[in-house]
Parts: structure tokens; sequence; C-alpha cells
């Protein structure tokens, strides 16, 4: 049975070699942000509730360790990090999907069953930060390695904008909630800022986000503008310059190490020294290790397909992530190109990258 929830891996700067995991099942968020990878969000809500139930996709979790351990000639039942091929080659596994995961009411469940499905495997979590003034997902949340919140601006007029949330949430009000449970978390917190030019990108909100970042202290921020195709033409990059001087003034007032800035989703990084938060958290800078993977045409188009689904890509993003060759890739986009399965992303403001390639999307009721 194909896998549906699960994906991956991914290669990305600010988590190394990372297996996600779709929370949501479709386009469910509390916000319907301009930039978004997975296009405009179907459901708009902050209501909970199980969307994909922990035990789906803990099922498929598992059946994706097994199926990696048989091709490394590993026993699926091997409980130390140390023996567990998913352990060696997974630098985390991310909670993430098209939308906001902590909306998923069994959110403590599924960490927990990645943990013990995955042992010695990080858990990360993305999160539009729009819930964290909540108890229960506060404590929900608790049981990650890593939280990465977003707060692209504390000037409303722009975020309402750029994020367009739900009716009743405001900048403040996730600033707040933010800090609060930063307090009471004892992993690591990567902020991400997302810049769109002319939205933004202003001296308002960098002056505002400046104060803010030296009250949350989080170990780093990353500073990231549009990579891939967005939600709405309007989301547009800024310059690598404006990344550059933002990401310096917010790491330098949060006091952290610089970062490298780039693109939303991966991000270069420079690790900290792990002292600013509890000393147990997790170092999530380990080096991405280059794994080759043995697919027949099948399988690779499979693997292909469940991630562009998740968010447009080149062949080389993808072959790097799956460890597979080139040629393959190209051969495999093809392949579901011509069965309508997928498509080359065209008429955005981002249909290549800098290198020139073409970006490619699940053909699905998510990506149009």
């Amino acid at each position: 049975m194909p896998l549906a929830h699960v994906f991956g891996p991914v290669v990305s700067g600010r988590l190394g070699r990372s297996l996600g995991l779709d929370l949501l099942g479709g386009r469910v968020c509390s916000m319907d942000c301009l930039y978004c990878e997975v296009g405009a969000t179907d459901v708009h809500t902050c209501e909970r509730a199980p969307y994909v139930p922990a035990s789906v996709l803990l099922d498929e979790l598992a059946r994706w360790r097994d199926a990696e351990a048989a091709k490394h000639g590993a026993t699926p039942d091997c409980r130390t990090p140390s023996a567990s091929p998913a352990s060696v080659r997974l630098d985390h596994v991310t909670l993430g999907g098209s939308g906001e995961p902590c909306l998923n009411s069994d959110l403590a469940r599924i960490i927990a069953g990645c943990r013990d499905i995955l042992p010695g495997v990080p858990v990360a979590v993305l999160t539009n930060s729009t819930l964290l003034h909540r108890d229960d997902v506060r404590a929900d949340l608790a049981g990650a390695d890593v939280a990465l919140p977003s707060l692209d601006s504390l000037v409303e007029s722009e975020f309402r904008v750029l994020n367009r949330p739900c009716k009743g949430v405001t900048a403040r009000g996730v600033a707040d909630g933010l800090l609060g449970f930063a307090r009471g978390f004892g992993g690591r917190i990567y902020l991400e800022v997302l810049l769109a030019r002319g939205i933004n990108d202003t001296a308002e909100n960098l002056a505002l986000l400046r104060d803010y970042v030296r009250q949350l202290a989080p170990h780093r921020v990353d500073v990231t503008t549009l990579s891939r195709p967005g939600a709405s033409p309007r989301a547009l990059p800024v310059d690598r310059d404006v990344l550059a001087r933002w990401s310096d003034e917010l790491n330098t007032a949060a006091g952290c190490p610089p970062t490298a800035p780039a693109g939303h989703g991966p991000t270069a990084t420079t690790p900290d020294d792990g002292s600013r938060r509890a000393a147990n958290a997790t170092n999530a800078q380990a080096p991405v290790p280059h794994v080759s993977l043995t697919m027949d045409t099948e399988a690779l188009q499979e693997a292909v397909l469940r991630s562009v689904t998740r968010r447009p890509q080149t062949a080389p993003q993808l072959a790097k992530a799956l460890g597979a060759p080139l040629d393959a890739v190209r051969k495999a986009l093809d392949g579901l190109t011509a069965r309508g399965a997928c498509a080359p992303v065209a008429e955005t403001a981002l249909p290549r990258d800098t290198d020139g390639e073409i970006f490619h999307a699940g053909r699905s009721p998510r990506n149009g």
C-alpha cells in the first residue's frame, strides 16, 4: 500500500536529512499565506481535530521504517539508535504537512509514536505559531526536540496582508503566545521570518522584530524569502542583501550565531553551542550523509510524486533528497508528467531556481 502521509526524506539546511509527516491530509490551516508553497488554504480554521489520526500516520511510519530496514538487510525491530538504519540515515523526523500541524489534536500521540518507531531520531515540528497561546497545544508540543515557529511581521497591517490569518488572530497575539510557549519549552527553537518584497520588508517591522527576538532568545533566527513558487504571484522574493542585513540584525539581537539567509525551505546555518536553552536539547546540525538508494522505476516515481505533491521541487533537489541518480529522477519526472500526475510549474514569479532548473508540482487537489 503506498504511503499517503509519510514523504521524503528531504534535505534541509535547517534540519539535515529529514523525513516528513503530513498531519493534515490536505490544505488545512489557520492562515492562508501569500507565499505558501502548497497553494491556497482550503479549510481555514483554528479548530483542532485528528485530521490524520495518530494510528494511521504511525502505521505508515512503521511501514516506512520496515521497508528501509529491508533495503539495508537489517531487522526492523532493532531498538538502539546505533543499530537502527533509520536512525543513521535521518537527522530528524519533521511533523508538518499542507497546513498547520498543531491543528491535529493527536499531536502528542504522534510525537510519542515517532520516538517509539524511530528511536534516537529527533522530532521537529513546524508551526505558524497561531495556536501557541493554548495550554493544550503547549503541552502536546512539549515532547518535541525542536520547534520551528514562524513570525513574519509584528506590524498588524503587514501580518494581515501576507499571512491572511483566521478571524481574531493578530500578530501581537501570536507573538505573545510564542513567548509563553518558549518559557516552558525544553527543546530548541528556530524562529523563521519570511520576507516578501514590498509587504513586510519594512524598517518598522525590522525594528519591532529586533526588540522581540531579544525577549524570545531563540537558538537561531532563519530569515528567508521565496525560493519556490508561492500561492500568489503577489508574493515576490527580496534581494539577498536584504536577507543578509535582516539575518545579521535579528541574530545579533537574539544573541545567536550568524546564519546564511536563503529561500523558504532549506536554510544554511551555523550551529550554536547549545548553551542558550536546555542542556539536553538536540543538536540539529548533524551533517547530511549521502545515501545511494536502489529503487526500481515504479518505486522512484512513487517517491518523487509523494514529494512534489507536497511542495514544488526541481530534479536536482529531488535527487539529493532521495539519494537517487539525477538522470533517474529526470526520467521519473518525465514519466509522471506523461501520465498527468505532475507538471512543470509555470506562470509564477519563480518558475525556475537560481540554476535555471524548472520546478515540478504534483497534480492533486492540494496543488490544483
